[in-house]
């Protein structure tokens, strides 16, 4: 009853359920990736998840994975590939107090003030209003958000990491407070993503979604963690380049993903047999470009001899 109003029916099937439970999984994974990698390296490389769906959909799902889609493929797996080699490299934190010294950063401040009040303008002003109109309110909202929470998740890798090794990480409270933030950024990201998918194409809001997460997580990365300070102009351009590779890749797979690729939409020169028509049609002219005949003889010559009989 609530299908394409932004309601919460979904919550009522088990295979929502189930397919968020694989995504938790998932997620579990991504999580300790963000410990031991910079933001902006692991996030882009979620695109490879994309990837990954697009196939076992075509293989156990029976969907057509046309040319553009293949293309978008191929595209995303170089673009990773070219994001892995130029890497930044962000600056060590080995501890929650490097951490909360990290946190208190006045662009960092600025950055989360700012993330917060747009997505309350977003939420309570913008999403009312356009919110079944603009696929780009709720989208804008999850990506935001998801920033960081990205932050969170870095904390509370670092977290992790000192708990194995034996340190009383319990006890410090900014542990904690990382955890109720994510924790309520996560909910936020779930419950507008799928407002978004309940309204829109998902063909639609998952290249925007990709594109946009992935370029406020890199902000934020940039703000918080100092990843692009150190970094030679080489591996910028690397790092954009194999970013804006995967963004055409993710592109390609999902806006034409419903787009039939049939012989009859190559261009002419491509077809099959256009090669004999082209030399046909070459011999032809050039039989007609030698006999040099006028277009009408017969009149031609009527009119001639009518002309010497007059003059006569």
């Amino acid at each position: 009853p609530y299908l394409g109003q932004g309601g919460h029916a979904y919550l009522q099937e088990w295979l929502w359920w189930a397919g968020l439970l694989c995504m938790g999984v998932g997620e579990a994974a991504n999580f300790a990736a963000y410990a031991f990698a910079p933001a902006t390296l692991v996030t882009p490389l979620g695109a490879l998840s994309v990837l990954v769906s697009a196939v076992l959909s075509s293989t156990f799902l029976n969907e057509q994975l046309n040319v553009h889609g293949k293309i978008g493929c191929i595209l995303s797996i170089l673009g990773s590939t070219v994001m892995v080699i130029h890497a930044p490299q962000e600056e060590v934190v080995s501890s929650l107090a490097s951490m909360a010294e990290k946190l208190k950063d006045p662009g960092f401040i600025v950055f989360a003030l700012c993330v917060l009040v747009s997505s309350l303008l977003l939420i309570f002003v913008a999403g009312p209003r356009y919110g079944q109109s603009n696929v780009l309110i709720y989208v804008l909202v999850c990506s935001a958000i998801g920033s960081l929470s990205v932050s969170c998740v870095k904390g509370l890798g670092i977290a992790l990491k000192e708990l194995f090794s034996g340190k009383p990480v319990l006890r410090e409270p900014l542990g904690w407070v990382l955890l109720v933030c994510l924790v309520i950024c996560i909910s936020i990201q779930i419950n507008y993503l799928n407002k978004a998918l309940d309204i829109f194409n998902t063909s639609v809001v998952t290249p925007i979604y990709y594109v946009l997460f992935t370029t406020a997580v890199m902000m934020c990365s940039a703000i918080l963690f100092k990843e692009w300070q150190h970094m030679v102009l080489d591996n910028i351009i690397g790092t954009i380049s194999g970013f804006l590779t995967i963004v055409s890749g993710i592109f390609l797979l999902h806006a034409f993903r419903d787009m039939p690729f049939t012989p009859d939409l190559l261009p002419l020169f491509l077809q099959q047999g256009r090669a004999d028509l082209h030399a046909l049609w070459r011999t032809a002219d050039r039989h007609q470009s030698c006999q040099h005949q006028p277009l009408l003889p017969s009149e031609d010559k009527g009119s001639q001899s009518a002309e010497e009989e007059e003059e006569e």
